[in-house]
C-alpha cells in the first residue's frame, strides 16, 4: 500500500478528534466494508486519512465529509497517490444524504463509513436514519458503550431509546472492539466498530415516524416509571393493553415490535 503524506495538524479536543493509527484495526475495518466495483462510498470525518487512503487503494474513488478546514488541504494532497477523492467541507448534520446518493443520476445507495466524533455520534446516527432509504449500509466506529446500547436487547440495562429507534429501521451488528491505544491521542474509553444495514422500507412497520419517536422518547424518559405512568401524555392503560402490552411493564422490558404496535395503534 502506498504511504500517505504525514499530517502535522494535532487533534482538536473541541471537535472530539481521536485519529486512528493502528494498521491492524484499519485493515479489519476495510475488510468489513469490503468495497466492490460500483459502490458509492462516503466517509464521515476522514481526519488524517487512516481509513481514507486504504479505502482509496481498494476502491479508487471516495467521497469524504470533513468539517475541519485545516485537514482538507493535506488530505487532498495526500490522496492523489491513492485515487480520486471528492471532499465535502460541511457539518455532516447539514448534508442531504438522499441528494448525495442521487447526484449524477445513478441513484446508487450510499455506503457510509466513519470514525465518528464521540460528542456527535447519536445526532449523526439519527441524521443518517432520516435518509435510510438512500443508504445501503453503514460501518461506524463509536464508543463501545454506545455500540452496546445500539445493539442491546430488551431486558438489558443499556436497552433504551437509541436501541429501539435504530433497531426499528436497521439491522445492528457489533463487529469488534478497538482499544484506546489504537488512537492518537488515546481516548479514555474503548471503542467498537458496528455495521448497520437499513431494513427494506416494505418491512419497516412504523406508520408515522414522529408518533413512534414520541412514544419511545416518553417511555424511556423516566426509566423507573411503568408504561402507564410514563406514557400518560400519549395514551391510557386501555390503549397500552390493546397493543398487547402490560401497562405495569417498564420500557426496558418491551421489544421493538411492541413499541411499533403501540405507536401505530395510537394513530387511529
Amino acid at each position: 500500500m502506498t504511504r500517505s503524506t504525514a499530517f502535522t495538524e494535532p487533534a482538536k479536543k473541541h471537535l472530539g478528534q481521536h485519529f486512528l493509527h493502528e494498521r491492524g484495526i484499519i485493515s479489519k475495518i476495510v475488510q468489513a466494508v469490503d468495497p466492490q466495483p460500483g459502490d458509492r462510498l462516503v466517509e464521515i470525518g476522514p481526519g488524517q486519512g487512516a481509513i481514507t487512503f486504504p479505502l482509496l487503494d481498494r476502491h479508487r474513488e471516495l467521497t469524504v465529509i470533513e468539517f475541519d478546514r485545516d485537514l482538507i488541504f493535506p488530505l487532498t494532497e495526500a490522496a492523489r497517490a491513492h485515487g480520486t477523492l471528492e471532499v465535502i467541507h460541511r457539518d455532516v448534520l447539514t448534508v442531504d444524504f438522499t441528494a448525495l446518493a442521487h447526484n449524477g443520476g445513478d441513484n446508487a445507495r450510499l455506503r457510509l463509513v466513519g470514525n465518528l466524533p464521540y460528542n456527535l455520534s447519536s445526532p449523526i446516527l439519527f441524521h443518517a436514519l432520516e435518509h435510510a432509504a438512500a443508504i445501503r449500509d453503514m460501518h461506524f466506529m463509536l464508543q463501545k458503550e454506545v455500540v452496546d446500547r445500539m445493539a442491546a436487547a430488551p431486558g438489558s440495562k443499556v436497552y433504551g431509546r437509541l436501541s429501539v429507534m435504530l433497531q426499528a429501521y436497521c439491522q445492528v451488528t457489533p463487529l469488534f472492539t478497538v482499544p484506546p491505544g489504537a488512537f492518537r491521542p488515546p481516548p479514555k474509553v474503548d471503542s467498537a466498530v458496528v455495521r448497520m444495514v437499513p431494513r427494506d422500507p416494505a418491512t419497516v412497520d412504523v406508520r408515522d415516524h414522529a408518533k413512534f419517536e414520541a412514544v419511545v422518547r416518553d417511555a424511556f424518559g423516566q426509566r423507573r416509571k411503568t408504561l402507564r405512568n410514563a406514557l400518560s401524555q400519549q395514551c391510557d392503560a386501555a390503549a397500552i393493553e390493546a397493543a398487547g402490552l402490560r401497562p405495569d411493564a417498564r420500557a426496558e422490558q418491551v421489544e421493538v415490535a411492541g413499541f411499533v404496535r403501540l405507536a401505530n395503534s395510537l394513530l387511529g
